[in-house]
């Protein structure tokens, strides 16, 4: 069973940045994989809205993707050492608020942007922005 816990979420301003943190553990029921063989991905929900796609990383971390709405403001890495993938956002937005979940993908390794692809998914980080 694959454990995700998101961390690092809070109020911020307009324009300031902001670093949140997913910590994985243990192994998917199917495949076995850990968290350092996982493609893993970033979404984000605001209050009435549907589940969206923010940013993607492959199991190796070379290969990155980003929703059109981040792309140049937010920067997706992890450390496979720690168990942990990383989302650092920039130049935040008040649309930015939502919580933001982690997930992560047993079945490929490079990052997709559709939520069904994600088996494992955390509890979410809420992250509130004020203009």
């Amino acid at each position: 069973q694959v454990q995700l816990v998101e961390s690092g979420g809070g109020s911020v301003q307009a324009g300031d940045s902001l670093t949140i943190s997913c910590a994985a553990s243990g192994r998917t029921a199917v495949s076995g994989r850990t968290f350092s063989t996982c493609a893993m991905g970033w979404f984000r929900q605001a209050p009435g809205k549907e589940r969206e796609f923010v940013s993607g990383i492959s199991w190796s971390g070379v290969n990155t993707i980003y929703a059109d709405s981040v792309k140049g403001r937010f920067t997706i890495s992890r450390d496979n050492a720690k168990n942990t993938v990383y989302l650092q956002m920039n130049s935040l937005k008040s649309e930015d608020t939502a919580v933001y979940y982690c997930a992560a993908d047993p079945n490929f390794g490079s990052p997709l942007r559709g939520p069904g692809a994600y088996n494992y998914w955390g509890q979410g980080t809420l992250v509130t922005v004020s203009s």
